[in-house]
């Protein structure tokens, strides 16, 4: 069923897309203001929503990529004691924070791609679904830059992400940002 769902998905894709807000695609990455109104397709890429993204995530044959970005440590007096909100996330996801900027430093590049060699054992055919949030513009530019920059041919779009997950009651788990 793995590989026969997959490619039924890749090739109907239009039949499980979002039908969220009805922003124009652009051509380039977005730069700013990233939690607002996404598009509803992204050229290349196949774009799921709830059913489906739980459907390919029971494969376990699907690289599930969080990119929420990790939040700046807010700057607090002398002696403050900080924790961070822990990220709920898909169940086996890797959680990349900040890959999914407009431009990306060199070094935040290099540890995308290296992340995305290692979960898909260099293999650019495997496929990987991209999320974040609701309304994250930052899941539609890493799912953009996988595709067209990295090369990937079997790139998911989820643009619901971990909010449309857990509105759908499927599990999440706290996560760790990878090293």
């Amino acid at each position: 069923m793995g590989r026969a769902f997959l490619f039924a998905l890749a090739m109907t894709g239009a039949a499980y897309g979002y039908a969220g807000a009805q922003e124009a695609e652009p051509a380039e990455y977005r730069q700013d203001h990233y939690r607002a109104p996404v598009p509803e397709t992204l050229e290349g890429v196949t774009v799921v929503d709830d059913d489906a993204a739980y459907a390919l995530w029971k494969t376990g044959a699907v690289v599930f990529i969080d990119v929420l970005p990790r939040p700046p440590k807010p700057k607090l007096p002398e002696g403050t004691i900080y924790r961070e909100k822990p990220r709920r996330s898909i169940p086996g996801a890797i959680w990349l924070p900040n890959v999914g900027y407009g431009r990306l430093a060199d070094v935040t590049d290099t540890y995308f791609r290296d992340h995305l060699k290692a979960a898909t054992k260099d293999d650019k055919n495997a496929p990987v679904l991209i999320f974040c949030l609701e309304e994250c513009w930052m899941s539609w530019n890493a799912a953009k830059r996988v595709r067209e920059e990295y090369g990937y041919t079997r790139v998911f779009w989820y643009p619901l992400g971990t909010d449309g997950w857990d509105f759908q009651d499927y599990p999440l788990e706290k996560v760790e940002r990878a090293k």
